[in-house]
């Protein structure tokens, strides 16, 4: 008998106390990806619902985002695309501001990333307040892009970001919350 996936992720995911300040708990996911057992069942669990989507690109939010993203992409036979902090990219990019807890941040994609009617995945480890997945998506539907879901393995869901992707029509896809924090 299997154990449960929720389990195999509470016991893969490390939580580490007042980081990155006081009263903050950080979910760590640096241990899921260290257990090769979890973290195969977390990427099977993730690309499951779209393995016969025909997906074209999978973006993924720096920097964890890379890594679900390249699994992703590699099961789902799509290309992938990075999304990066402002100034990272080699190429002609199109960039999007975005707001953070203390002021503002940009974040950029190369302009020939996607083109116009891909379906396309968007993934990073964990969503809490929205706004960086937000932002993410504006750049992708700036290019044309056909969001076919937002992909995260944990929530937070008492910060509100799922239900401010699903008010823009994104689907969205979690493996395990962590209620109240």
């Amino acid at each position: 008998m299997t154990r449960a996936l929720e389990e195999v992720l509470r016991d893969a995911i490390r939580t580490i106390p007042d980081y990155p300040k006081p009263g903050v708990l950080f979910r760590d996911i640096t241990t899921l990806l260290g257990n090769a057992q979890a973290f195969r069942r977390a990427m099977d669990e993730l690309v499951a619902p779209y393995a016969d989507s025909h997906i074209d690109k999978i973006a993924g939010i720096e920097a964890r985002g890379f890594i679900l993203g390249g699994a992703m992409a590699h099961q789902l036979y799509a290309g992938f695309v990075p999304i990066r902090k402002k100034g990272k990219l080699p190429h002609e990019t199109v960039r999007v501001a975005y707001s953070l807890e203390y002021g503002l941040d940009e974040m950029e994609m190369h302009v020939d990333a996607v083109s116009p009617g891909e379906k396309v995945i968007l993934v990073d480890d964990l969503i809490a307040t929205g706004g960086t997945a937000e932002a993410a998506c504006r750049l992708l539907k700036q290019l044309g892009a056909d969001i076919v879901a937002a992909c995260f393995v944990i929530d937070l869901p008492d910060l509100g970001g799922r239900a401010k992707l699903e008010a823009m029509g994104i689907d969205v896809r979690t493996l395990i919350a962590f209620e109240g924090e």
